[in-house]
């Protein structure tokens, strides 16, 4: 799995995602900073069950802090989008393309208005303007995607013995879009039969919807704690009912997650407080205080994390199983106690399990136990967050 965060320059992307990923990456106020997708790691948080069983867990693939655990997910920074990068505007191609591998998208926004259309520093920019271009500049370059050499397709299809999710799926193949997904959308839309009768406003209509339904959105209304913001996130969530803002100071969990790590603060991500645990200096003390002032007690948190969770678990409808080999103890062969945390989808069985697992453990499965109740579980079973299973294999 994988989200991509987007954005036009100069909106913070950078910073926020180096205040996930604790990965130092250039952040500049100048378009095109990012020339080349930045990879790192976040981390989902949710309930580990370990304080449900009084257990001490041994995370192998995560980490867990005081009976919440953070699952690993992969992250793009993707280079800054302007207007026009569909027509190949700025560095629009290549940066477009780096969408192709994300599952979903985090489009950071500066909610102080304090970047024009272009990411260029201004003042009392209206951030709602932002909101839709990039979903249009993405939609107009899988448009034309699609419909480059359209008329040969057409023939070939008619030609060949296709299915029409088939043939459609494999037009996006590229951007990792599934016949599931290409079928979920036709069943929204109202197409002719004949593909050659498709005409270019049915085409765009359809690829808009399948570009939400495989490449889900949501908002980072960032640099929330300066003047003007507030008011720009209720503008946006009022123009916008449908989408999902989280307002954000990336700049605030960067520098919340340094004092943590130096150790002179208490801090976790997604808290509402921290604690100094060391003395500070003035300088540090005000600026730790400010942020207490001007984000968490405003927003109950930087909202870095919620939007992480809100990605992960909302767009993309994930939830955490922990395979295990001990029923018993809730270990692995070695002993260690719940130690893998799994992404998977809600509504996956068991043997979807096994082979996000590993593909040999799939090819091999023979059975599934609930290992909280010692019951087994049935193929068409629909795991549960926070289910503990065992999986038997020939």
């Amino acid at each position: 799995m994988q989200i991509g965060i987007v954005g036009k320059p100069n909106t913070g992307k950078s910073t926020l995602f180096n205040a996930i990923t604790e990965k130092e990456i250039e952040a500049a106020n100048y378009p095109f900073t990012t020339i080349e997708p930045n990879k790192g790691v976040a981390f989902a948080s949710t309930e580990c069950p370990c304080r449900e069983l009084d257990v001490t867990c041994d995370p192998n693939n995560s980490h867990c802090i005081e009976g919440t655990r953070y699952v690993p997910i992969n992250v793009l920074d993707i280079a800054g989008l302007v207007p026009g990068a569909s027509e190949g505007k700025g560095m629009g191609n290549e940066f477009l393309d780096s969408i192709r591998e994300a599952n979903a998208l985090i489009h950071v926004i500066d909610a102080a208005g304090n970047t024009n259309k272009e990411g260029e520093p201004s003042e009392n920019y209206n951030p709602v303007k932002d909101v839709e271009f990039i979903e249009e500049e993405f939609t107009e370059w899988m448009f034309n995607l699609f419909t480059e050499n359209w008329k040969s397709n057409v023939k070939k299809f008619r030609t060949q013995d296709n299915k029409l999710d088939e043939f459609l799926a494999k037009r996006f193949s590229g951007l990792g879009i599934t016949k599931q997904q290409v079928r979920k959308v036709l069943r929204k839309v109202e197409l002719p039969e004949k593909l050659r009768e498709w005409e270019d406003e049915k085409i765009h209509d359809f690829v808009e919807r399948l570009r939400k339904e495989s490449k889900p959105m949501i908002f980072a209304a960032n640099k929330a704690d300066l003047p003007g913001a507030e008011e720009n996130i209720d503008r946006l969530r009022e123009a916008f009912p449908e989408k999902t803002f989280v307002p954000t100071s990336a700049a605030a969990e960067l520098s919340l997650r340094n004092a943590a790590e130096k150790g002179k603060i208490q801090y976790n991500p997604g808290d509402s407080d921290f604690e100094a645990v060391e003395e500070l200096s003035e300088k540090q003390e005000n600026g730790l205080e400010k942020i207490r002032e001007n984000v968490l007690e405003k927003y109950g948190s930087t909202g870095i994390q919620e939007l992480v969770n809100r990605a992960v678990f909302d767009l993309l409808d994930m939830i955490v199983v922990y395979p295990v080999e001990d029923t018993t103890k809730y270990s692995d062969q070695k002993g260690n106690v719940l130690p893998d945390a799994v992404l998977v989808e809600k509504g996956a069985t068991p043997p979807e399990l096994a082979y996000t697992i590993h593909s040999d453990i799939g090819d091999s499965y023979t059975k599934a136990v609930d290992a909280k109740t010692g019951r087994s579980l049935g193929k068409n079973y629909e795991l549960e967050e926070g289910d503990i299973v065992k999986i038997f294999t020939n």
